[in-house]
């Protein structure tokens, strides 16, 4: 493009360029500044001799994490945590938005959409103060367990023995309530741009409900489903660290300690700045080429694909 056309297209859409600059401001200072962080990875940081000045070290940091004996827990708890939370929470916006779609009383359509998006707005300091609440010893969650026969004792299910059974179960169920409702929201407005004309043809066919959504229905969202799903997977290994930060104790790592948290102890807590920054680094790298490959394989499979 040459400089006469960017000074005239700067002239036509200058209000849109003013309003993308606070975006852009923003993509610089919090994404693209930071990347220079990356050194740290290759450091033996200290605080008096900062990013340029901290020694030299070359993959040290790298060799340290891979030979921790950390490393089996975090990606065993990491993984699980991850393919159980996807199981549940990727088709249950899904079905959701597929079951309010089919209903025709719009007043009560309204009060369940409204009903299933307020959890996602409560903060996340709060649910797990209430998770902690329902799950202590004399809470109505572990109250009910043991009235039913499923625990023996009352205990804390989060930071007892019982831990190792009811971690995982707890966290990703209450992720479910939580996220549910509000990750319908994209699967419905993809319905409601779905060709009528298809369901009265449908119809015409002989095809019922069942047949008109896995027919039509679900092919008709099905760009977005993959779209979703690619995300999903690329994100494998970054699990909601604010909640595990939130709801573990070092009496439950053995089943709760992932990546994030690590990494979090590490730099944080331990002061190991470099040491958690190339943690970081082969977590994004691993993100990476998931998305790499989940993209190419949804490109092969179904033509959808992010790029």
């Amino acid at each position: 493009m040459r400089l006469r056309d960017i000074k005239k297209d700067w002239m036509i859409n200058k209000a849109v360029y003013f309003m993308a600059l606070p975006m852009l401001i923003y993509f610089i200072i919090f994404n693209w500044l930071p990347i220079g962080g990356m050194m740290l990875a290759f450091e033996e940081y200290s605080s008096r001799g900062g990013t340029l000045g901290s020694q030299y070290i070359g993959f040290q940091n790298f060799v340290d994490f891979f030979a921790t004996s950390y490393l089996a827990r975090i990606f065993r708890n990491t993984i699980v945590i991850s393919l159980m939370s996807m199981a549940i929470n990727f088709p249950a916006p899904i079905i959701l938005a597929l079951l309010l779609n089919e209903m025709e009383n719009q007043l009560y359509k309204k009060v369940i959409q409204t009903v299933s998006y307020m959890p996602y707005f409560i903060s996340t300091v709060v649910i797990c103060g209430i998770i902690k609440d329902f799950v202590a010893n004399d809470g109505p969650i572990t109250y009910a367990l043991y009235n039913m026969g499923v625990i023996s004792t009352r205990q804390d299910l989060l930071t007892s023995g019982l831990a190792f059974r009811f971690f995982r179960p707890i966290f990703v169920i209450s992720n479910a309530w939580q996220s549910t409702g509000y990750g319908s929201i994209i699967f419905l407005a993809m319905l409601s741009s779905v060709d009528q004309e298809l369901y009265e043809a449908a119809k015409i066919d002989g095809a019922g409900r069942w047949k008109q959504t896995l027919h039509v229905t679900i092919p008709g969202i099905l760009p977005i489903i993959m779209l979703m799903l690619i995300m999903q997977v690329s994100s494998l290994l970054n699990v909601a660290m604010e909640k595990i930060l939130l709801l573990y104790a070092a009496t439950n790592y053995e089943v709760s300690d992932v990546i994030m948290t690590f990494v979090y102890r590490s730099g944080l807590q331990q002061g190991r700045q470099g040491y958690a920054t190339a943690v970081q680094i082969f977590n994004s790298l691993i993100s990476m080429a998931l998305l790499l490959i989940s993209n190419s394989v949804s490109r092969k499979v179904s033509d959808f694909s992010l790029f």
